[in-house]
């Protein structure tokens, strides 16, 4: 994965919380957003496999960064989604 790329995601990841904040949007909108842009990945990824299978794509290296991508993100988020809980259990067991 290009390092550059991750580079602007986070930047525009910086720039989206900043309008988010002016427009209101919801954490709800944003991690359903994500989690569609993830299954997008992953669709797109398995469209490329069955094209290669089937011989229209020649080319091996571009089915492997697009599966690679989707389980670069898919694995991202399962260990997002493992840090929240963490946090949601620690936050219940706080003495108040």
């Amino acid at each position: 994965m290009d390092i550059s790329r991750i580079t602007a995601s986070l930047a525009n990841t910086a720039n989206n919380s900043q309008t988010n904040t002016e427009n209101n949007i919801d954490f709800k909108e944003i991690i359903n957003s994500e989690l569609k842009r993830i299954n997008d990945m992953h669709l797109h990824a398995n469209e490329i496999t069955e094209k290669f299978i089937s011989g229209e794509i020649d080319d091996l290296h571009t089915v492997m960064i697009a599966t690679e991508e989707a389980r670069l993100s898919l694995e991202l988020a399962v260990q997002i989604r493992n840090k929240v809980v963490e946090s949601y259990k620690e936050i219940n067991n706080m003495q108040l």
